[in-house]
């Protein structure tokens, strides 16, 4: 309907590509825009040894959140494997993001195959973003993504060598940051939506 009156579609990134290329003339690919300056940093401590894993569904069964809950089962009966694991929900989009700032892990989808605005103000926070990217969608972005791919089937294995390991949580957390700055800043996308217009006038 849409495309009978407008020849160009803007898509957050690759994975709405296919659903819209044959309807429109023009297609192009937006990143989301986060304004990552109103974010406060807090990196994952290199010295935690008890992390905090938050997961945050809007949807539990888009967001895969029954193999969440079953990952999570699984490492808790691992006495030597010390976390600390909440889900946030109910909850309005400010007291959720105090939450996330507590957070050294926060586990987003695992099931869509992309990320939404939960990753990326995750990373925007300096945190450890866990969801399932698919291999095409990485390789669309031409930037390293530092979201740290997980299936249903491997999310506790992928969950256990992050828990162990508080530099590299550290490590990926700047590495988030960086990325949200780089990627999905207003600044930048508002330069890309600008190209975006100067083309199609």
């Amino acid at each position: 309907y849409l495309s009978s009156y407008i020849n160009t579609a803007i898509v957050q990134d690759n994975e709405m590509f296919p659903y819209v290329k044959e309807y429109y003339e023009h297609v192009y690919i937006l990143p989301l825009a986060c304004n990552t300056r109103k974010f406060q940093i807090r990196f994952p401590s290199p010295d935690n040894k008890i992390p905090k894993i938050i997961h945050a569904p809007t949807n539990r069964a888009f967001k895969g959140s029954p193999y969440v809950s079953a990952a999570i089962s699984t490492l808790s009966k691992e006495l030597n494997l010390p976390f600390i694991y909440e889900t946030i929900e109910n909850m309005s989009h400010s007291e959720a993001l105090k939450k996330y700032l507590e957070a050294d892990i926060i586990i987003d989808q695992l099931l869509c195959g992309t990320y939404g605005m939960l990753s990326v103000e995750a990373m925007a926070m300096g945190k450890v973003v866990v969801a399932f990217i698919r291999d095409d969608i990485r390789q669309s972005i031409r930037k390293e993504l530092p979201i740290v791919t997980a299936r249903p089937e491997s999310l506790a294995e992928t969950l256990r060598e992050l828990i162990k390991d508080p530099m590299k949580r550290h490590e990926i957390g700047m590495k988030s940051r960086k990325f949200a700055e780089e990627y999905h800043d207003t600044s930048v996308v508002i330069d890309k939506l600008s190209s975006i217009y100067k083309e199609m006038l």
